[in-house]
């Protein structure tokens, strides 16, 4: 599930984290790291279980009209297509979907008001109506219409936003790449696939004896970046020249100790790749200027690196 851009992200806050307050050991750090790892996968789950609640609210309101003093034919008569979804069937009777879902004691009931937001929202859709006149009705059909909602409805909606941070302090950051998951489930469900929990590492669903596991690649960056940090951090300093190493951004800092540890410690990623990613991710959390100092200053201190042989890669073209 999590893939190496993701992983570089997470070591990162965990090692940015951990030197904003200064008193975290590294056994902390990696738990932490393990935990948000943990916190995406779950808030996977926590959104594909909003699927079943969210056809209950639109059963709820289809019930609530045909029972009025005095119901016109259309509400005698509903288009019950999306309360008798297909998709929420399949994952109410799914027993390995509920038993974890329930094993991670989530649940939506407390959030009606969230819900009927939505599904206020989906129905307003033009995309809902076309679903709605349909003439056939299929399981595709069904997740093809919940991958527009999620697509649509969630990433940036303050409400949910507020309930997940409330959650977990991981969720608040977690959300688009968490939908992106969903969607994809959705799409292999469309297809005839049953649910299955993902993996948590993409090097789990990857067989043979050169696969690199995942998860020690992101316990060996941060145990480089935390060991190495302050040697590191001096060399950043001295490289900048006049510009007063207190000013520096503090994420620039980070992430170029990042990179650095990465070129060290890992002989069979190429330095481009090295530098491209965490030039990528100072686009996201850094400044306007982040992504032209990240670049300049990782790229001038893996040649000294390099230059020093402290810097060793397998293979052709590495460096």
């Amino acid at each position: 599930m999590l893939n190496r851009r993701i992983l570089r992200i997470k070591v990162f806050k965990t090692l940015y984290g951990s030197e904003l307050k200064g008193s975290s050991s590294l056994a902390e750090a990696e738990a932490q790291l393990d935990a948000s790892c943990e916190a995406t996968r779950d808030l996977y789950l926590f959104m594909l279980g909003i699927v079943s609640p969210l056809t209950k609210v639109a059963a709820q309101r289809i019930e609530a009209l045909r029972n009025k003093f005095n119901p016109t034919e259309e509400e005698k008569n509903p288009n019950t297509r999306f309360a008798d979804n297909a998709l929420a069937v399949l994952l109410d009777n799914d027993p390995d979907f509920q038993k974890i879902f329930r094993k991670k004691k989530f649940s939506w009931d407390q959030y009606d008001l969230l819900l009927k937001k939505v599904f206020n929202s989906v129905s307003s859709k033009d995309y809902y109506a076309s679903y709605m006149n349909a003439r056939t009705s299929s399981l595709k059909d069904d997740c093809r219409l919940f991958i527009r909602i999620f697509e649509e409805e969630f990433a940036d909606n303050d409400d949910l936003s507020q309930i997940l941070e409330s959650m977990s302090i991981y969720w608040g950051e977690d959300l688009p790449y968490s939908l992106t998951y969903v969607c994809k489930t959705l799409e292999s469900m469309a297809n005839g696939a049953d649910w299955s929990l993902p993996p948590l590492y993409l090097s789990e669903t990857r067989k043979g004896d050169d696969v690199e596991d995942d998860r020690l690649f992101a316990r060996n960056l941060l145990r480089a970046a935390y060991v190495n940090y302050s040697k590191y951090g001096g060399m950043v300093s001295e490289a900048v020249s006049n510009w007063d190493s207190d000013r520096l951004v503090s994420t620039d800092m980070c992430l170029i100790i990042l990179g650095m540890a990465e070129a060290v410690a890992f002989p069979t990623i190429p330095v481009k790749v090295t530098i491209n990613e965490y030039v990528e991710i100072s686009k996201y959390f850094g400044t306007p200027k982040s992504k032209i100092f990240v670049n300049g200053i990782l790229d001038k201190l893996i040649q000294r690196l390099a230059a020093e042989g402290k810097i060793a890669k397998t293979g052709k073209g590495l460096l």
